[in-house]
This record gives structure tokens, C-alpha cells and sequence, in this order.
């Protein structure tokens, strides 16, 4: 293993490089004075040895610079596009309540289907457009699908009957399904791993923020006497897509594709962005690799992507029940109270989801771990549906929503965290990042028939459905954790040297996460 340079050998851009070894490409202190950062950083040498560890070490005043930076520029955008997006979705709740049903007729279980044709469609995209999303470039792909469902949303005002809002929801579907793998993954260009669960919270917060701020925001809406020719929720549909379709032109032109790209860095700085994720990723010469079937199908078939992917799935029966349905549980709570009054009971569970969505993923950053963070969240979800199931008393089940709020909430950060953190190459971390959200997606399509009207109003079955989906995440959740405890204690033996003989560079990084010094990261 190659020794440590000294620290005189640090550069402007604060890294710090290891001296050359045999068989090993360097990033090199005088490439990096001589202005050939970019071509090192980006193709063609490695930033570790073939054991797993960093050759390269960075300035921590440096780093920490660059990553303020980076949370300035790239956060608020996706932040505010996926906040929209959520509303997009969940604001079919708010105009339940406002009339919608009736308006257009919907009988018995027609609710519910159209709140399934959504997920159809969200789920048979999701792979596919995170893919595409890889190939065309986050920069253009996800403002582009912003405006998509933006005008979806403007459409659905214009509804009149099951067959058009359906046609409506399904192209919903087809533009939303790219935004929270897509920009999961946009987000793994810029941060470490340790780092990536904080800040896909500080957007995937957005999602309670959604059913907090899209309560206010529809009761104000329907203070609205009209807009244009439109009433009561048709108001609320026109004009949250107007708003989103302005942020999506905006984000045309304000999204930066990555480090490479970004105008608002200098030079040095890309040179450090770019090493220090290629820094965690072993073998690998280049940050963003060309689409590879043997690396695609290495991120969707990870023993760890499919773990978290059927503990992300089982979540999301919650929280999408939860943005469904909350505005209709609060109905049952308050039923005398005025539509505008359930709409803004609708707020404070979300706020605090909001807060726990923020510190958990907070503290996987400070201590490099996600699994732990599932094992504890798992059981307040838990007590609040016990609370639901065990008390008709409308203090104590809305109660109970403030605390499935708070443990529910934050498995979408630290989830898609999970996944990246278990593969190595960019091609898989796509993949991964898509299985993982379609899978969340499909506890979201069984989510729209978990609160049926006959089960109204206490929902005996809906809430113990959730009761038993959190209860296996808990179950779940501990058997990966000893999982990857043990097969990392098998690995430790294995030898890397011989292993590795005769292998090419190119097979080497198609290894993957099966490379023999890779340890699953929990």
C-alpha cells in the first residue's frame, strides 16, 4: 500500500496526494499546479488502492467551504421542485375535501382507482427514467420533467368526469416518476456518502413540508371567490401547476448538471468536488462512467438495494397513506368543523415529520450510519397505529399522527443513502437508486387501497395493515444489520491480492460491490 504524502504536498484546492505505486494511476499535487486537474480527476487514474483505501486527502476547511457552497447552489432548487412535486400529487386530498368527488362523480371505490392509475404509471417509469435521467443529464431532465407534471396538475382543473382525470393522473405518473430517484441520484455527483442522507433530507423534507404547506396553501386558495373561470378545487389544481411550471422554467436555468459544469466553481474546486467522491468509490477511474448493462444490473441485484428497497416499500404504505388520506382522517376527527379548519388541522403532524425527516438523516451524517436510523424510527410508527387501533378518542388518534409523522418521514433520505452507499460505479448507483424508489412506489399504489370507505371511520384495517408494514421494517431492518455485519467479517478473509491477479482494470470495476475489499456500509 502506497505511503502518505506529506502534508507540504497539499495544493491550492486543498487536497493532499499520495505518492506514486506501482500499477497504480495518482492524482498528482503537480498535475493539478499545471492545470491537468480536470482530465486526472475525471478518467483514467484511481483515487484508491486496490485494498479500498483513499489515496487522496483533503484540507477539512477546504471541504467544508466546497460542500457550503454546493448546499447553496444545488439544495433550494431541487428542494423547491420536489416541493411541488408532492403538492402536485397529494393535492388531490385538499380538493377531496373541497367537493372534487361529487363534482365529477365518483362513486364507491372510484377515488381510490384514480389514485391508483397514478402509481401505475409512476412505477413502470421509475427504472427507465432515472436512466434516462443519467444519460440525458439531471441539468435538463429534471426541470423538464418539472414542467411536465406542472401542466398535468393545470389539466386536472379542467376535469369533468373518472375517464379524463384518470388519463390525467397517468401522465402524472409518467413525468413525476423521475424526480425522487432522479435527483437522489443527481445529488450523489456532488456529496459523500457519509454526507448524502442530510442532504436528500433537506429536499425529501419537502415531502411533509408538502402536506403542511399545501393545507395552508389550499384553505388560502379557497378564500378565492374564483380564478378566472375556475372554483372551489379546480382553483387549487391551476394554480399550484402555474407555480410549479415557473419554477421549472427557472430551473432551466439555474440547475447545474455537476461539478464539471458548474460555472460557480473554480477550477480547483471542481478538481475537489470530483476527487472527493471518486475518493469513496473503489477502482474506479472516472466519476461518471457511460451506461454499462453488467454495472446496471450490479446496482439492482446488490443483496443491500434489495433489502432497503423492501424496507422502502413497506414504508411508503405509510407515508403515502398518510399524504392521501390525513386530510380525510382529520375530517373523521373534526367533522363539524369547516373544510378550511380540517385543512389546516392537516399541518402540525407535518411539521413534525418535518423536523425528525431533518435529524435523523442529520445524525447518519455525523456518524456514517443509516441502518440504526431505520431500527429506531420503525417502532413510533408502530406505537402511533397502536394508538389508532386501541382509542376511538379523537385527541388520542391525532395524536398518533404526530407521531407516525416523526418516524415515518425520513426513510426516503436514508433509503436512497443506503443503496448509493452500496454500490460502486456511477451506472449502478442509478439503477439502485430507481429499484429502490419503485419499490417505495409500489407500497404507494397499495397505500391508495389501504383506507377503504367501508372500513370509514375508524379504519380498523388500514391501520393495522401499517402496524404490520412497520413492524417487519423493524424486523427487517435488524436482520440486514447483523447481515452485513457477518458477510463484512467473511470478506475480511478473503485475499485481495490473489483474487485480483490477472483482472484488467475494466474487469475490476465491473466487480462492483463484488470487489473483495468492498465492506457493506450500514
Amino acid at each position: 500500500m502506497a505511503n502518505l504524502a506529506s502534508e507540504e504536498k497539499q495544493v491550492s484546492a486543498g487536497i493532499n496526494h499520495s505518492d506514486k505505486s506501482e500499477n497504480v494511476n495518482y492524482i498528482h499535487a503537480e498535475d493539478l499546479k499545471h492545470g491537468n486537474a480536470h482530465d486526472v480527476a475525471e478518467r483514467g487514474h484511481v483515487a484508491t488502492d486496490q485494498y479500498g483505501n483513499s489515496l487522496v486527502h483533503f484540507d477539512p476547511k477546504a471541504v467544508s467551504r466546497l460542500r457550503l457552497k454546493i448546499d447553496l447552489y444545488i439544495v433550494p432548487t431541487v428542494a423547491l421542485l420536489y416541493l411541488f412535486c408532492f403538492i402536485d400529487r397529494a393535492n388531490i386530498g385538499n380538493a377531496k375535501l373541497a367537493g372534487f368527488e361529487k363534482d365529477i362523480k365518483l362513486k364507491n371505490y372510484d377515488y381510490n382507482k384514480v389514485l391508483s392509475i397514478f402509481y401505475i404509471s409512476y412505477i413502470l417509469f421509475e427504472i427507465p427514467s432515472n436512466m434516462a435521467c443519467k444519460w440525458i443529464g439531471p441539468g435538463w431532465y429534471i426541470p423538464a420533467i418539472s414542467l411536465g407534471f406542472g401542466v398535468c396538475s393545470i389539466c386536472t382543473a379542467f376535469v369533468h368526469d373518472i375517464h379524463a382525470v384518470s388519463g390525467v393522473r397517468f401522465l402524472l405518473g409518467v413525468f413525476e416518476a423521475g424526480m425522487l430517484p432522479g435527483i437522489a441520484y443527481y445529488m450523489s455527483r456532488w456529496y459523500t456518502r457519509s454526507e448524502l442522507a442530510f442532504r436528500l433530507s433537506l429536499y425529501i423534507v419537502m415531502a411533509p413540508l408538502a402536506g403542511a404547506f399545501g393545507g395552508l396553501l389550499a384553505s388560502g386558495i379557497l378564500k378565492l371567490d374564483h380564478f378566472g373561470g375556475l372554483r372551489t378545487w379546480r382553483m387549487i389544481f391551476a394554480i399550484e401547476g402555474i407555480i410549479t411550471c415557473l419554477l421549472s422554467v427557472i430551473a432551466f436555468f439555474t440547475l447545474t448538471d455537476r461539478p464539471a459544469t458548474a460555472k460557480w466553481l473554480s477550477q480547483d474546486e471542481k478538481d475537489m468536488a470530483i476527487a472527493r467522491v471518486k475518493a469513496e468509490r473503489i477502482a474506479a477511474t472516472e466519476v461518471l462512467d457511460k451506461i454499462d448493462r453488467k454495472k446496471f444490473f450490479m446496482g439492482l441485484l446488490s443483496p443491500a438495494t434489495i433489502a432497503t428497497s423492501f424496507i422502502f416499500l413497506l414504508n411508503n404504505i405509510t407515508v403515502q397513506g398518510l399524504a392521501f388520506f390525513a386530510p380525510t382522517i382529520v375530517r373523521t376527527i373534526y367533522p363539524k368543523n369547516t373544510v378550511v379548519s380540517q385543512q389546516l388541522h392537516t399541518v402540525p403532524p407535518y411539521v413534525v415529520g418535518a423536523f425528525f425527516t431533518l435529524l435523523f438523516p442529520f445524525l447518519s451524517w455525523r456518524f456514517d450510519r443509516r441502518n440504526i436510523f431505520f431500527i429506531m424510527s420503525a417502532p413510533l410508527i408502530m406505537c402511533g397505529y397502536i394508538m389508532f387501533l386501541a382509542s376511538e378518542n379523537s385527541q388520542v388518534r391525532y395524536g398518533a399522527t404526530f407521531i407516525i409523522a416523526s418516524g415515518a418521514f425520513s426513510f426516503g433520505a436514508l433509503c436512497n443513502a443506503q443503496v448509493s452507499a452500496n454500490v460502486v460505479s456511477d451506472t449502478a448507483r442509478s439503477s439502485a437508486i430507481g429499484l429502490n424508489v419503485m419499490a417505495g412506489n409500489i407500497g404507494g399504489l397499495i397505500s391508495t387501497w389501504s383506507f377503504l370507505p367501508f372500513d370509514a371511520p375508524n379504519y380498523h384495517v388500514g391501520n393495522g395493515l401499517n402496524l404490520a408494514t412497520s413492524s417487519t421494517i423493524l424486523l427487517c431492518s435488524i436482520g440486514l444489520l447483523f447481515w452485513m455485519k457477518m458477510d463484512n467479517k467473511k470478506r475480511a478473509s478473503r485475499d485481495i491480492d490473489s483474487e485480483l491477479a490477472g483482472l484488467s482494470q475494466e474487469a475490476i470495476q465491473d466487480l462492483d460491490w463484488k470487489h473483495p475489499a468492498f465492506r457493506w456500509r450500514s
